[in-house]
């Protein structure tokens, strides 16, 4: 299965003044991930400290991947680059050298 790693940012014009509602807002944002870590998509994540943004990998096909970015706009907007693991890279040594 292909890995993907996400960086997401919140579109600050959506963020609610009033704490109450900013509080509501992240929750519900993180009942999505919570269900999508239940369905094996993302298995990491994590925001970076001070900020709105953050990370996550995902694991899927192309059209999982795509599925579960698009059920968060347009609250967040997201940086996606599949990777490759080092195993990947030391195939593709192998096969540059014969």
């Amino acid at each position: 299965m292909a890995k993907y790693l996400s960086l997401w940012e919140i579109d600050q014009t959506k963020i609610p003044i009033d704490p109450q509602q900013k509080g509501a807002g992240w929750g519900m944002l993180m009942a999505m991930v919570r269900k999508d870590f239940e369905k094996g998509l993302i298995t990491s994540w994590g925001a970076f400290v001070g900020e709105i943004n953050g990370y996550c990998i995902l694991e899927g096909t192309e059209l999982e991947v795509h599925t579960c970015a698009i059920q968060y706009v347009p609250f967040v907007t997201f940086k996606i680059h599949p990777i490759v693991t080092e195993s990947h890279v030391n195939e593709m040594i192998k096969t540059l050298i014969g």
